[in-house]
């Protein structure tokens, strides 16, 4: 429960149809493995204390009694196990008969939720029994205790107030207005569904894209409980395709036509972010809400850590599956070549400048600026590929420079800047046998120069190289590689730009350029300021500031979705198990943060450049900072891990 990570199930019994008895004791079964699996909810099926296909037996006052005690008897086995349960079963208001979920915690019917939607067409033929709920809640008496029935009633937990629950039935989900988007509004994060959904050939991928898309839009948890083996197979037979998601995320699924459980956790934490972020989510006024409190026992300032047992992707910013990879590929590619296509005809400009040092970041920007070119029409010997060797040029990049630039058919300029940068350091008064900052960053700001001065010229102007990973950190020379009149790759973090180069080596058919890239790709992240020892590049990145798999997957929980350090750490813990240890990733946690902080001056004067994911550090965009936030209370939490 801590970091805001509820763990929740769905739960499908054996059930013999009517025996209210026998299902009741199937049904403790699986709340006594719930609990042991460590879930703080559980959500049954649809009337599964009688088993859903009744027919006229729902008629049957036996049948309506045996329910209501079944239903007293799983409230008195819940008390004291904390832990939530949501069970179907068929209940008598006012004289109508209401398909109804009781909310048990406890020892306790916290409330009773009709179904709203009732089908009656095809192989369904509830209104034959049930009437359609109320949606104001009303005060009735039930097992001696006066309890809330209707469906605007939301059951929220005082030891973890982000979880609030919201109840709706089968059919409620595959209408137009569910009363989950109601729910969710009054401000429910997690929504049950008691189902009984039959199978039919193809219905499965209807259903798990319907919950998948329902916790989308709606920015929510969602747990489908569904109806399977044990309801009666007259005429149809009934699955028991349990799903869990979670904004969009298929967290859990189980096998169909096998009952059990399935359980994952839900990050409570990060719908809050989403939400509070989307300031059209609560754009409308929404209808009162009955709020009824419960308690699992926990203490609200120290919550139990749960073992984590969803996947954490190491890499959020790049799809596992090469299918999904290589489409973001094309779609970032598109957007990066027609943010410069649109600004190169906006001002007329058929000349551009591209500083190449035989590294990823220059690489892409040169692959994109082709691109573009090629969607104009525009003759490519306008680009202006310039190499710029100094003290920290190897052979290797150097020579992959060259062998890019003649492979695209680009015009390539090679400009030594040694000496200059030499007679800048006499200008100065700085000893060239000192390699500290000087000594970098005035090479970075002569090349700047050089760039410029040559756009000028051309009547151009000068495409930027530096990626998203590279400002988030700072690791840029302030008017130097920072600064451009376009910048391609300033939304592209640097795992990605990896993928973004490998993309375009796969799909060209020129085998030159092909083995350029592959080489450009086993070459080490360098800003190569540094003379080279051996003749190998002597200056790595990633030694220098942390591996970069790492800091991107810390710029996007911190930007994404807020998240505190705490959980920042023991998400990376968790997704990095067996490639980091512990101090290692804590060690570059802090670095990032410190960096973060010191570093936003560098991007709040940011060139142009187009935002191609979901996190981007425009001043004009996703990230509005002041230059001088402190970052003491993250620094002080980062010390107290």
């Amino acid at each position: 429960m801590k970091h805001g990570f509820l763990r929740v199930a769905a739960a499908t019994p054996v059930i013999r149809v009517a025996d209210c008895e026998y299902n009741t004791g199937k049904i403790i079964e699986l709340i006594d493995k719930a609990k042991a699996d460590g879930n703080k909810l559980v959500v049954f099926p649809e009337l599964c204390i009688t088993g859903y296909t009744c027919g006229d037996l729902f008629l049957q006052d036996t049948l309506l009694k045996g329910a209501i005690t079944a239903v007293k008897q799983i409230a008195n086995y819940t008390d004291g196990k904390d832990i939530l349960v949501v069970v179907g079963f068929p209940y008598i208001v006012k004289g109508k008969l209401y398909n109804t979920a009781a909310v048990i915690c406890n020892g306790k019917v916290l409330g009773l939720v009709p179904k709203m939607s009732i089908p009656n067409y095809t192989e369904f033929y509830e209104a034959r029994h049930f009437t359609s709920g109320i949606a104001d809640p009303i005060l009735i008496n039930f097992l001696g205790e006066e309890i809330y029935f209707g469906s605007h009633i939301l059951f929220q937990c005082s030891d973890m107030p982000e979880f609030i629950l919201g109840v709706e039935t089968c059919e409620d989900l595959w209408i137009p207005k569910s009363p989950s988007i109601e729910h969710c509004i009054a401000g429910a994060t997690v929504i049950a569904n008691l189902s009984a959904s039959d199978e039919l050939t193809g219905k499965d991928a209807y259903r798990r894209e319907l919950v998948k898309s329902q916790s989308a839009r709606l920015v929510c948890g969602y747990i489908y409980s569904d109806a399977g083996e044990g309801e009666s197979t007259t005429d149809v037979v009934y699955g028991g395709h349990n799903l869990i998601a979670e904004n969009g995320m298929l967290l859990a699924e189980s096998v169909i036509f096998e009952n059990g459980i399935i359980s994952s956790a839900i990050d409570l934490g990060k719908l809050k972010s989403e939400r509070r972020r989307m300031h059209t989510y609560l754009g409308q006024n929404t209808v009162p809400y009955q709020v009824i409190p419960f308690t699992l026992g926990e203490n609200g300032e120290d919550l139990p850590e749960l073992e984590l047992t969803r996947f954490i992707d190491p890499a959020p910013f790049v799809p596992s599956v090469k299918a999904e990879r290589d489409k973001r590929c094309r779609d970032i590619i598109s957007i990066q070549a027609m943010g410069l296509k649109t600004r190169l005809a906006h001002t007329g400009i058929k000349n551009v400048v591209v500083g190449i040092s035989g590294g990823l970041d220059s690489t892409l920007a040169l692959l994109v600026t082709v691109k573009a070119f090629e969607m104009l029409g525009l003759d490519k010997k306008g680009i202006y590929a310039i190499t710029m060797p100094c003290f920290g040029t190897t052979d290797r990049t150097y020579n992959n420079a060259i062998l890019m630039a003649q492979s695209l058919g680009v015009t390539l300029l090679e400009v030594p800047i040694r000496e200059a940068v030499e007679l800048h350091f006499r200008d100065i008064g700085h000893d060239k046998n000192v390699h500290d900052l000087t000594f970098e960053n005035s090479q970075a700001r002569e090349r700047t120069q050089v760039l410029m001065d040559i756009a000028g010229k051309q009547k151009g102007f000068v495409v930027g190289t530096g990626d998203m990973s590279e400002l988030a950190l700072g690791w840029a020379t302030y008017n130097g590689d920072h600064m451009s009149m376009y910048g391609v790759n300033a939304s592209v973090p640097k795992t990605l730009v990896r993928y973004l180069v490998s993309y375009f080596a796969d799909t060209t058919e020129d085998q030159r350029l092909r083995e350029v890239l592959m080489d450009v790709l086993d070459t080490p992240v360098s800003p190569e300021l540094l003379p080279p020892k051996d003749g190998e590049i002597a200056q790595k990145t990633e030694d220098i500031v942390g591996p970069y798999e790492l800091h991107d997957f810390f710029l996007y929980y911190v930007l994404r979705f807020g998240f505190e350090p705490s959980k920042v750490y023991r998400l990376a813990k968790h997704a990095f198990r067996g490639s980091y240890e512990d101090q290692v990733i804590l060690k570059w946690l802090k670095t990032f943060y410190r960096r973060f902080f010191t570093q936003q001056f560098k991007r709040s004067c940011l060139p142009d450049g187009p935002k191609v994911g979901s996190v981007a550090v425009s001043p004009r965009g996703d990230l509005r900072m002041p230059s001088d936030a402190s970052s003491a209370l993250w620094m002080k939490e980062l010390e107290s891990l």
